[in-house]
Protein backbone atom coordinates (compact mmCIF):
# COMPACT_ATOMS: atom_id res chain seq x y z
CA UNK A 1 0.00 0.00 0.00
CA UNK A 2 1.44 3.32 -1.07
CA UNK A 3 1.86 6.40 1.06
CA UNK A 4 -0.83 8.20 -0.93
CA UNK A 5 -3.44 5.51 -0.22
CA UNK A 6 -2.70 5.65 3.49
CA UNK A 7 -3.25 9.39 3.50
CA UNK A 8 -6.60 8.99 1.69
CA UNK A 9 -7.74 6.30 4.16
CA UNK A 10 -6.84 8.51 7.10
CA UNK A 11 -8.81 11.37 5.60
CA UNK A 12 -11.90 9.15 5.17
CA UNK A 13 -11.67 7.99 8.79
CA UNK A 14 -11.40 11.56 10.04
CA UNK A 15 -14.37 12.59 7.90
CA UNK A 16 -16.61 9.74 9.19
CA UNK A 17 -15.62 10.48 12.78
CA UNK A 18 -16.45 14.16 12.29
CA UNK A 19 -19.84 13.38 10.81
CA UNK A 20 -20.64 10.95 13.67
CA UNK A 21 -19.62 13.51 16.29
CA UNK A 22 -21.73 16.17 14.63
CA UNK A 23 -24.75 13.85 14.53
CA UNK A 24 -24.24 13.06 18.23
CA UNK A 25 -24.17 16.75 19.11
CA UNK A 26 -27.35 17.27 17.07
CA UNK A 27 -29.19 14.47 18.91
CA UNK A 28 -28.09 15.87 22.25
CA UNK A 29 -29.39 19.31 21.25
CA UNK A 30 -32.74 17.85 20.20
CA UNK A 31 -33.07 15.92 23.47
CA UNK A 32 -32.26 19.01 25.49
CA UNK A 33 -34.77 21.11 23.61
CA UNK A 34 -37.56 18.47 23.79
CA UNK A 35 -40.45 19.56 26.06
CA UNK A 36 -40.45 17.81 29.41
CA UNK A 37 -43.65 16.05 30.49
CA UNK A 38 -45.78 18.19 32.76
CA UNK A 39 -47.12 17.19 36.14
CA UNK A 40 -50.10 14.79 36.12
CA UNK A 41 -53.13 15.59 38.26
CA UNK A 42 -54.15 12.79 40.65
CA UNK A 43 -56.10 12.32 43.86
CA UNK A 44 -54.40 10.85 46.89
CA UNK A 45 -55.18 9.36 50.28
CA UNK A 46 -53.16 8.67 53.40
CA UNK A 47 -52.76 4.99 54.27
CA UNK A 48 -54.56 4.54 57.60
CA UNK A 49 -54.11 1.91 60.29
CA UNK A 50 -57.65 0.86 61.21
CA UNK A 51 -59.17 -1.76 63.48
CA UNK A 52 -61.76 -3.91 61.78
CA UNK A 53 -63.46 -7.27 61.99
CA UNK A 54 -62.33 -9.76 59.31
CA UNK A 55 -65.27 -11.16 57.39
CA UNK A 56 -65.99 -13.81 54.77
CA UNK A 57 -68.39 -12.34 52.22
CA UNK A 58 -70.92 -14.24 50.15
CA UNK A 59 -74.37 -13.99 48.63
CA UNK A 60 -77.35 -16.24 49.15
CA UNK A 61 -81.09 -16.52 49.48
CA UNK A 62 -83.68 -16.51 52.23
CA UNK A 63 -85.58 -19.76 52.72
CA UNK A 64 -88.40 -20.61 55.13
CA UNK A 65 -88.00 -22.82 58.15
CA UNK A 66 -91.01 -24.68 56.71
CA UNK A 67 -92.56 -24.09 53.35
CA UNK A 68 -94.82 -26.23 51.18
CA UNK A 69 -97.37 -26.07 48.43
CA UNK A 70 -100.52 -27.44 50.08
CA UNK A 71 -102.19 -29.95 47.76
CA UNK A 72 -105.13 -32.33 47.81
CA UNK A 73 -104.78 -36.11 48.05
CA UNK A 74 -108.23 -36.92 46.61
CA UNK A 75 -110.56 -35.71 43.91
CA UNK A 76 -113.53 -33.58 44.75
CA UNK A 77 -115.57 -30.46 44.17
CA UNK A 78 -114.59 -27.43 46.26
CA UNK A 79 -117.44 -26.64 48.62
CA UNK A 80 -115.82 -23.77 50.53
CA UNK A 81 -112.54 -21.84 50.77
CA UNK A 82 -111.99 -20.89 54.40
CA UNK A 83 -108.99 -18.53 54.19
CA UNK A 84 -107.89 -15.37 52.40
CA UNK A 85 -104.74 -14.93 50.34
CA UNK A 86 -101.85 -13.69 52.51
CA UNK A 87 -103.57 -14.71 55.76
CA UNK A 88 -101.73 -16.07 58.78
CA UNK A 89 -103.12 -19.49 59.77
CA UNK A 90 -102.42 -21.96 62.55
CA UNK A 91 -101.61 -25.65 62.30
CA UNK A 92 -104.82 -27.64 61.74
CA UNK A 93 -106.90 -24.71 60.45
CA UNK A 94 -109.35 -25.73 57.72
CA UNK A 95 -108.27 -24.23 54.41
CA UNK A 96 -110.55 -25.88 51.82
CA UNK A 97 -113.50 -28.20 52.24
CA UNK A 98 -114.27 -30.60 49.39
CA UNK A 99 -117.73 -32.08 48.88
CA UNK A 100 -117.83 -35.26 51.03
CA UNK A 101 -121.58 -36.07 51.07
CA UNK A 102 -121.16 -39.44 49.35
CA UNK A 103 -118.22 -40.45 51.51
CA UNK A 104 -120.05 -39.47 54.72
CA UNK A 105 -123.09 -41.52 53.70
CA UNK A 106 -120.90 -44.52 52.98
CA UNK A 107 -119.27 -44.01 56.38
CA UNK A 108 -122.68 -44.27 58.04
CA UNK A 109 -123.38 -47.53 56.18
CA UNK A 110 -120.10 -49.04 57.30
CA UNK A 111 -120.59 -47.80 60.87
CA UNK A 112 -124.01 -49.49 60.98
CA UNK A 113 -122.50 -52.74 59.74
CA UNK A 114 -119.81 -52.54 62.40
CA UNK A 115 -122.42 -51.92 65.10
CA UNK A 116 -124.39 -54.96 63.93
CA UNK A 117 -121.23 -57.09 63.96
CA UNK A 118 -120.58 -56.01 67.54
CA UNK A 119 -124.12 -57.03 68.57
CA UNK A 120 -123.72 -60.41 66.86
CA UNK A 121 -120.42 -61.00 68.65
CA UNK A 122 -121.98 -60.25 72.05
CA UNK A 123 -124.95 -62.57 71.38
CA UNK A 124 -122.79 -65.44 70.13
CA UNK A 125 -120.41 -65.00 73.07
CA UNK A 126 -123.40 -65.50 75.42
CA UNK A 127 -124.51 -68.59 73.50
CA UNK A 128 -120.96 -69.98 73.64
CA UNK A 129 -121.08 -69.67 77.43
CA UNK A 130 -124.23 -71.81 77.36
CA UNK A 131 -122.48 -74.20 74.99
CA UNK A 132 -125.14 -73.59 72.37
CA UNK A 133 -122.63 -72.83 69.58
CA UNK A 134 -119.07 -73.70 68.70
CA UNK A 135 -116.01 -71.57 69.43
CA UNK A 136 -115.37 -71.20 65.71
CA UNK A 137 -118.57 -69.17 65.30
CA UNK A 138 -117.46 -66.67 67.94
CA UNK A 139 -113.98 -66.43 66.38
CA UNK A 140 -115.55 -65.67 63.00
CA UNK A 141 -117.76 -63.00 64.59
CA UNK A 142 -114.72 -61.33 66.22
CA UNK A 143 -112.82 -61.31 62.93
CA UNK A 144 -115.83 -59.88 61.11
CA UNK A 145 -116.12 -57.08 63.69
CA UNK A 146 -112.43 -56.16 63.26
CA UNK A 147 -112.79 -56.08 59.49
CA UNK A 148 -115.86 -53.85 59.62
CA UNK A 149 -114.18 -51.47 62.10
CA UNK A 150 -111.18 -51.26 59.79
CA UNK A 151 -113.52 -50.34 56.92
CA UNK A 152 -115.01 -47.61 59.10
CA UNK A 153 -111.54 -46.22 59.88
CA UNK A 154 -110.59 -46.28 56.19
CA UNK A 155 -113.74 -44.45 55.20
CA UNK A 156 -113.24 -41.96 58.06
CA UNK A 157 -109.73 -41.22 56.76
CA UNK A 158 -111.19 -40.62 53.28
CA UNK A 159 -113.74 -38.18 54.72
CA UNK A 160 -110.99 -36.34 56.59
CA UNK A 161 -108.96 -36.00 53.38
CA UNK A 162 -111.85 -34.02 51.96
CA UNK A 163 -111.00 -31.35 54.56
CA UNK A 164 -107.66 -29.79 53.53
CA UNK A 165 -105.96 -28.33 56.61
CA UNK A 166 -102.80 -26.32 57.31
CA UNK A 167 -99.97 -28.75 58.17
CA UNK A 168 -98.23 -26.07 60.27
CA UNK A 169 -98.61 -22.44 61.29
CA UNK A 170 -97.58 -19.89 58.69
CA UNK A 171 -98.69 -17.39 56.07
CA UNK A 172 -100.64 -18.38 52.99
CA UNK A 173 -99.80 -17.14 49.53
CA UNK A 174 -102.17 -16.11 46.78
CA UNK A 175 -104.63 -18.83 45.79
CA UNK A 176 -106.66 -19.31 42.63
CA UNK A 177 -108.96 -21.97 44.10
CA UNK A 178 -112.64 -21.04 44.04
CA UNK A 179 -115.84 -22.73 45.34
CA UNK A 180 -117.29 -25.04 42.72
CA UNK A 181 -113.88 -25.85 41.23
CA UNK A 182 -113.09 -29.53 40.61
CA UNK A 183 -109.74 -30.66 41.96
CA UNK A 184 -107.60 -33.70 41.17
CA UNK A 185 -104.98 -35.32 43.43
CA UNK A 186 -101.82 -33.19 43.52
CA UNK A 187 -103.53 -29.95 42.49
CA UNK A 188 -102.04 -26.95 44.32
CA UNK A 189 -104.33 -25.25 46.81
CA UNK A 190 -101.99 -22.55 48.13
CA UNK A 191 -98.38 -22.06 49.22
CA UNK A 192 -97.79 -21.96 52.98
CA UNK A 193 -94.61 -20.46 54.46
CA UNK A 194 -93.45 -20.22 58.07
CA UNK A 195 -91.76 -16.80 58.28
CA UNK A 196 -90.62 -16.56 61.90
CA UNK A 197 -87.73 -17.20 62.12
CA UNK A 198 -86.28 -17.44 58.62
CA UNK A 199 -83.15 -19.05 57.20
CA UNK A 200 -80.40 -17.47 55.08
CA UNK A 201 -78.52 -19.99 52.91
CA UNK A 202 -75.15 -19.05 51.39
CA UNK A 203 -71.97 -20.75 50.16
CA UNK A 204 -68.29 -20.34 51.08
CA UNK A 205 -65.17 -21.93 49.55
CA UNK A 206 -64.01 -25.19 51.12
CA UNK A 207 -60.66 -23.65 52.19
CA UNK A 208 -62.59 -21.44 54.64
CA UNK A 209 -63.97 -24.44 56.56
CA UNK A 210 -61.41 -24.17 59.42
CA UNK A 211 -62.73 -20.65 60.14
CA UNK A 212 -66.39 -21.71 60.38
CA UNK A 213 -68.13 -22.85 63.58
CA UNK A 214 -71.74 -23.14 64.63
CA UNK A 215 -73.02 -20.04 66.38
CA UNK A 216 -70.84 -17.59 64.45
CA UNK A 217 -72.31 -14.15 63.84
CA UNK A 218 -73.48 -13.34 60.32
CA UNK A 219 -74.21 -9.77 59.19
CA UNK A 220 -76.87 -9.64 56.49
CA UNK A 221 -78.07 -6.92 54.16
CA UNK A 222 -80.76 -6.86 51.49
CA UNK A 223 -81.19 -4.63 48.47
CA UNK A 224 -84.91 -4.45 49.28
CA UNK A 225 -84.16 -2.85 52.68
CA UNK A 226 -80.80 -1.05 52.22
CA UNK A 227 -80.97 0.73 55.57
CA UNK A 228 -81.85 -2.37 57.59
CA UNK A 229 -78.98 -4.38 59.05
CA UNK A 230 -79.79 -7.94 60.07
CA UNK A 231 -77.84 -10.24 62.33
CA UNK A 232 -78.07 -14.02 62.34
CA UNK A 233 -76.14 -17.01 63.63
CA UNK A 234 -74.82 -20.03 61.78
CA UNK A 235 -77.05 -22.93 62.80
CA UNK A 236 -76.23 -25.58 60.21
CA UNK A 237 -73.35 -26.64 57.98
CA UNK A 238 -73.98 -28.95 55.05
CA UNK A 239 -72.59 -32.46 55.41
CA UNK A 240 -71.05 -32.47 51.91
CA UNK A 241 -69.00 -30.11 49.73
CA UNK A 242 -70.34 -29.42 46.25
CA UNK A 243 -68.02 -31.31 43.87
CA UNK A 244 -68.75 -28.88 41.04
CA UNK A 245 -67.87 -25.64 42.83
CA UNK A 246 -65.96 -26.94 45.89
CA UNK A 247 -68.19 -24.72 48.03
CA UNK A 248 -69.92 -25.66 51.26
CA UNK A 249 -73.48 -24.58 52.06
CA UNK A 250 -74.12 -22.72 55.33
CA UNK A 251 -77.45 -21.88 56.94
CA UNK A 252 -77.98 -18.98 59.33
CA UNK A 253 -81.11 -18.37 61.40
CA UNK A 254 -82.43 -14.80 61.37
CA UNK A 255 -85.15 -13.21 63.47
CA UNK A 256 -88.11 -12.09 61.36
CA UNK A 257 -90.61 -10.91 63.95
CA UNK A 258 -92.05 -8.27 61.60
CA UNK A 259 -92.31 -10.88 58.80
CA UNK A 260 -90.96 -8.42 56.24
CA UNK A 261 -88.36 -10.89 54.98
CA UNK A 262 -89.76 -13.33 52.46
CA UNK A 263 -88.40 -16.63 51.13
CA UNK A 264 -86.51 -16.25 47.87
CA UNK A 265 -85.06 -12.81 48.65
CA UNK A 266 -81.46 -12.17 47.59
CA UNK A 267 -79.18 -11.47 50.55
CA UNK A 268 -75.56 -10.35 51.13
CA UNK A 269 -73.91 -12.31 53.94
CA UNK A 270 -70.73 -11.40 55.85
CA UNK A 271 -69.50 -14.07 58.28
CA UNK A 272 -67.36 -12.69 61.10
CA UNK A 273 -64.22 -14.75 61.66
CA UNK A 274 -61.38 -14.75 64.22
CA UNK A 275 -60.84 -11.57 66.23
CA UNK A 276 -60.52 -7.92 65.37
CA UNK A 277 -57.22 -6.87 63.81
CA UNK A 278 -55.40 -3.68 62.80
CA UNK A 279 -54.69 -3.24 59.10
CA UNK A 280 -53.27 -0.55 56.86
CA UNK A 281 -56.22 0.17 54.57
CA UNK A 282 -56.80 1.83 51.21
CA UNK A 283 -59.78 2.29 48.91
CA UNK A 284 -59.92 -0.50 46.35
CA UNK A 285 -59.52 2.04 43.52
CA UNK A 286 -55.94 2.68 44.67
CA UNK A 287 -54.86 -0.88 43.84
CA UNK A 288 -53.72 -1.90 40.37
CA UNK A 289 -54.05 -5.66 39.92
CA UNK A 290 -51.61 -7.25 37.45
CA UNK A 291 -50.67 -10.84 36.56
CA UNK A 292 -47.27 -10.25 38.17
CA UNK A 293 -48.67 -8.73 41.37
CA UNK A 294 -50.64 -5.87 42.89
CA UNK A 295 -49.13 -2.38 42.87
CA UNK A 296 -49.81 1.14 44.11
CA UNK A 297 -48.20 4.51 43.43
CA UNK A 298 -46.89 6.44 46.43
CA UNK A 299 -45.67 10.04 46.38
CA UNK A 300 -42.05 10.89 47.15
CA UNK A 301 -40.14 14.23 47.10
CA UNK A 302 -38.12 14.66 43.91
CA UNK A 303 -34.33 14.66 44.19
CA UNK A 304 -34.10 17.99 42.34
CA UNK A 305 -35.92 21.14 43.44
CA UNK A 306 -38.23 22.82 40.96
CA UNK A 307 -37.71 26.13 39.21
CA UNK A 308 -39.61 27.89 41.99
CA UNK A 309 -37.31 26.44 44.61
CA UNK A 310 -39.93 24.02 45.96
CA UNK A 311 -39.40 20.28 45.99
CA UNK A 312 -41.95 18.67 43.64
CA UNK A 313 -43.62 15.32 44.30
CA UNK A 314 -43.08 12.37 41.98
CA UNK A 315 -44.79 8.99 41.72
CA UNK A 316 -43.06 5.78 42.73
CA UNK A 317 -44.62 2.36 42.01
CA UNK A 318 -44.40 -0.24 44.79
CA UNK A 319 -45.63 -3.82 45.08
CA UNK A 320 -48.11 -4.61 47.85
CA UNK A 321 -49.72 -7.74 49.31
CA UNK A 322 -53.48 -7.34 49.72
CA UNK A 323 -55.60 -8.96 52.40
CA UNK A 324 -59.31 -9.11 53.25
CA UNK A 325 -61.77 -6.55 51.91
CA UNK A 326 -64.50 -4.64 53.69
CA UNK A 327 -66.91 -2.64 51.59
CA UNK A 328 -64.86 -0.17 49.51
CA UNK A 329 -61.73 -0.83 51.56
CA UNK A 330 -58.93 -3.37 51.19
CA UNK A 331 -56.31 -4.33 53.78
CA UNK A 332 -52.62 -4.04 52.83
CA UNK A 333 -50.54 -6.73 54.50
CA UNK A 334 -47.12 -5.81 53.03
CA UNK A 335 -45.58 -2.96 51.06
CA UNK A 336 -46.97 0.11 52.84
CA UNK A 337 -46.79 1.74 56.22
CA UNK A 338 -49.19 4.04 58.02
CA UNK A 339 -49.06 7.59 56.72
CA UNK A 340 -47.82 6.83 53.19
CA UNK A 341 -49.51 9.09 50.64
CA UNK A 342 -51.00 6.86 47.96
CA UNK A 343 -52.51 7.77 44.59
CA UNK A 344 -56.20 6.79 44.71
CA UNK A 345 -57.19 7.78 41.13
CA UNK A 346 -55.22 8.64 38.00
CA UNK A 347 -52.65 5.79 38.18
CA UNK A 348 -53.02 5.03 34.46
CA UNK A 349 -51.19 8.27 33.64
CA UNK A 350 -48.19 7.52 35.87
CA UNK A 351 -44.86 5.79 35.75
CA UNK A 352 -41.86 5.92 38.06
CA UNK A 353 -40.61 9.47 38.41
CA UNK A 354 -43.66 11.20 36.92
CA UNK A 355 -44.25 14.57 38.66
CA UNK A 356 -47.75 14.95 40.06
CA UNK A 357 -50.19 17.61 41.16
CA UNK A 358 -52.71 16.71 43.86
CA UNK A 359 -56.40 17.52 43.46
CA UNK A 360 -58.62 15.94 46.13
CA UNK A 361 -61.80 17.81 45.28
CA UNK A 362 -63.37 14.50 44.17
CA UNK A 363 -62.41 11.33 46.04
CA UNK A 364 -63.30 7.68 45.39
CA UNK A 365 -65.62 5.78 47.73
CA UNK A 366 -63.88 4.56 50.87
CA UNK A 367 -66.66 3.28 53.14
CA UNK A 368 -66.52 0.01 55.10
CA UNK A 369 -70.29 -0.31 54.75
CA UNK A 370 -71.31 1.16 51.37
CA UNK A 371 -74.94 1.61 50.43
CA UNK A 372 -76.50 2.28 47.02
CA UNK A 373 -76.60 5.96 46.14
CA UNK A 374 -79.40 7.48 44.09
CA UNK A 375 -78.71 10.75 42.29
Amino acid sequence: MTKRMLIMLACVIVLVAGLAFGFYLHIQKLMASAPKPGAQTVSTIKAELLEWQPELSSVGSLVPVRGVDVTTEVTGLVRSVNFKSGQDVKAGDLLVQLNADTEVAQLHVLQAAADLAEVVLKRDTAQLAAKAIAQAVVDADAADLKAKRAQVESQQALVEKKAIRAPFSGRTGITAVQPGQYMNPGDKVVTLQQLQPIYANFNLPQQELPKITLGQKVNLSLDAFPNQKLVGKVTALNAVVDTGTRNVLLQATVDNAQKRLLPGMFVHAALEVAGKGRFVTLPQTAITYNPYGSTVFILKPDDKPGADGKTPLVAQQVFVTTGPTRGDQVAILKGLKEGDEVVSTGQIKLKNGTPVTINNSVLPANSPNPTPQEH
